[in-house]
């Protein structure tokens, strides 16, 4: 009786393995389907809740970041907060001549004769807002793009390259690709720096970051774009406009954490590039992704 017992428990738990197994290959499939009917590569690493789960497409393929580099210019800004370096409090000055004109920067639209704002100011525009000039004032701050690149290096993290700035970045359509990641490492990044094990960060510097990122205005409709209304979600966009001569979009990209109403979590990081689709096409690939997930891991 103990052994036909003992044979039971041990069928039931490999039919159980077995569908949770089937589970994430149909959300991967599902997910692979939509991608088959896009002119677009799509690049696409979901972590699940306790890690459990992954979903992986072309994830470890080179993407342009575009903007999405901008919130690992803040964590490497926090770092040098939490050594003493750097202060939030501290004041920073952009003159006229560094808001970078033509670019998009909604602290020039305030302030076009230029303006002194505290770092933690510069840091919620650049994040949340994706300021162009704010991005590269930071950069400034730090001693360049370099320094970046050879932080997350020191970290262990290879497949991640900062070589310029905004300016630089959107003055040349070629210049863009100097600055990748793939989607795995962008979701091991969100990993190490939201879990914080190894003290990355101080606990101000953790609450202030990912409270910037939940604050996140752009790409409504990427990540958040199918997901309930209310949904948190800890998020950085990045996207590089249409080539006039191709008609080609070398990024729309979206990183972050989404918030599940159990209290759990899960990381997505999805980079759509060489997309001859439109724009509103290619956030609509982002939107679909993150909603299946949603399905997935709110699903009984």
């Amino acid at each position: 009786m103990i052994k036909k017992t003992a044979l039971s428990v041990v069928m039931l738990l490999s039919i159980s393995l077995q569908a949770v197994a089937k589970d994430v290959t149909n959300l991967k499939q599902n997910i692979e389907d939509l991608l088959a009917t896009k002119n677009a590569t799509v690049g696409v690493e979901i972590v699940g809740p306790h890690r459990k789960d992954v979903v992986s497409i072309n994830s470890h393929a080179r993407f342009p970041m575009q903007s999405v580099f901008k919130f690992h210019i803040a964590l490497v800004v926090l770092s040098e907060v939490d050594k003493g370096k750097l202060s939030l409090e501290q004041n920073i000055t952009l003159d006229k001549s560094q808001l970078l004109p033509g670019l998009w920067s909604p602290i020039r639209e305030k302030y076009p004769e230029g303006v002194t704002l505290p770092l933690a100011e510069i840091v919620e525009y650049t994040v949340a807002l994706s300021d162009n000039a704010g991005c590269d004032a930071l950069l400034r701050l730090l001693g360049g793009p370099l320094v970046v690149e050879n932080y997350f290096a020191g970290l262990g993290f290879k497949d991640f390259e900062v070589k310029i700035n905004e300016e630089t970045m959107q003055s040349d359509w070629d210049s863009q690709f100097l600055n990748w990641t793939s989607p795995a490492e962008s979701n091991r990044i969100l990993i190490r720096f939201f879990e914080n094990k190894n003290n990355e960060l101080s606990p101000q510097s953790h609450n202030f970051i990912w409270g910037v990122m939940k604050g996140t205005k752009t790409g409504k409709n990427r990540l958040r774009g199918y997901l309930p209304e209310k949904t948190v979600v800890a998020h950085k966009t990045g996207w590089s406009g249409r080539n006039k001569k191709t008609g080609v979009t070398a990024a729309v990209n979206n990183v972050g954490i989404v918030f599940l109403p159990n209290g759990e979590h899960f990381f997505i990081s999805v980079f759509v590039t060489d997309s001859r689709e439109d724009f509103n096409t290619n956030e609509r690939i982002i939107a679909d992704i993150a909603r299946a997930a949603w399905d997935y891991f709110t699903a009984d």
